[in-house]
């Protein structure tokens, strides 16, 4: 299943804020397996994805990290920028060659607090990106761990 439409960046940003956005961006690509980065590391950039897709994860004591979502074309890959202390709550690795957009993080807090309509609406847009990736967690979790899956069972 897809993200819901608010999590892509250029449907959840109107043409002024999205242009002010993207004049922070730089290109970049990643090769096939490439980690963005780490649960736990420092948070002090993020990307929005050209083409490819980006594996996000959580390690799990005992076990292999588990794959939580994967995201593609106009995703948002990393929220933790945004928000104190900035340190990835997840970690990224390429599921396929990407292509993306990348961010310095503290350029774009900077956009923000300097016009606060544009710092709303990056917030209004990670919010819901942070909203749906909670739902995506929780039913991953669910599914790989619990005794009946997120279909219940009882």
């Amino acid at each position: 299943m897809s993200a819901p439409a608010t999590t892509h960046m250029p449907r959840a940003l109107s043409v002024e804020h999205r242009l002010r956005l993207m004049s922070a961006a730089r290109e970049v690509s990643f090769p096939l397996g490439a980690r963005l980065f780490e649960e736990g590391g420092r948070a002090d950039r993020f990307w929005i994805i050209r083409t490819g897709t980006v594996d996000l994860d959580m390690r799990v004591p005992g076990r292999r990290a588990a794959v939580i979502d994967s995201l593609a074309h106009n995703e948002l890959v990393g929220w933790s920028w945004l928000y104190p202390p900035h340190v990835w709550h997840l970690g990224a690795e390429a599921g396929s060659p990407v292509r993306a957009y990348e961010f310095d993080a503290a350029t774009v807090r900077d956009l923000c607090t300097a016009d606060p309509a544009f710092g709303m609406a990056v917030a209004q847009w990670v919010g819901q990106v942070v909203a749906h990736r909670l739902h995506a967690a929780r039913t991953r979790l669910l599914d790989l761990y619990a005794p009946y899956g997120s279909g219940g069972g009882r």
